[in-house]
């Protein structure tokens, strides 16, 4: 029973972040979850762990998604298509790729969400090839540009800095960038 009524509260948590609902609170989570308000507390002593457990859940759907691409062998049209998977992750789940990236989460939690991050990135890695010495200095260096870049889109900063709303074309350069190939693949 407390494995159900953890994973109800989490799923509710889920269905929230989905509906755009702020603040994500704990009164709000029970009520969805349809048990008392005092009920995350036995399971998630602070708001903060039920917070981590719910962006868990975004980190494991956004890894599947991006395992799932089929890879070609060629670096750059696969983190190109990575790119444009993880982009378009935060684009149609933008309040959980917001609180899947809050940093009072990924700090001194239980739920190991910063654990729940590395499947993500060793799909980033091999992507680049895990042959290459520097993959996974580069694969950070990707990530950050990929996780700037989609923020920037969703608050429209970028196409206003470059006066254009071609994202293709921001993801291509940018993985032309770390991959050394030549910026192409439109489709």
């Amino acid at each position: 029973m407390t494995d159900d009524l953890r994973a109800r509260l989490v799923a509710a948590g889920v269905a929230l972040v989905a509906e755009g609902a702020e603040p994500l609170s704990l009164r709000e989570i029970a009520r969805r979850a349809e048990v008392s308000h005092g009920a995350p507390r036995r399971y998630f002593p602070t708001h903060r762990e039920l917070l981590a457990a719910i962006a868990k859940v975004g980190y494991a759907e956004l890894t599947a998604r991006i395992a799932a691409l089929p890879g070609h062998g060629d670096p750059g049209r696969d983190v190109l298509a990575l790119a444009r998977a993880y982009v378009e992750f935060a684009r149609d789940n933008r309040g959980m790729f917001q609180l899947m990236f809050r940093h009072e989460l990924l700090r001194g939690n239980k739920e190991g969400l910063r654990a729940a991050s590395k499947p993500l990135f060793a799909v980033l890695v091999q992507r680049l090839g895990p042959d290459r010495p520097d993959a996974a200095v580069v694969a950070g260096a990707l990530w950050a540009n990929l996780h700037g870049i989609a923020q920037l889109w969703l608050w429209n900063s970028l196409q206003m800095a470059t006066d254009q709303d071609d994202l293709d074309a921001v993801l291509r350069t940018a993985v032309a960038a770390y991959t050394g190939a030549p910026p192409c693949c439109p489709t």
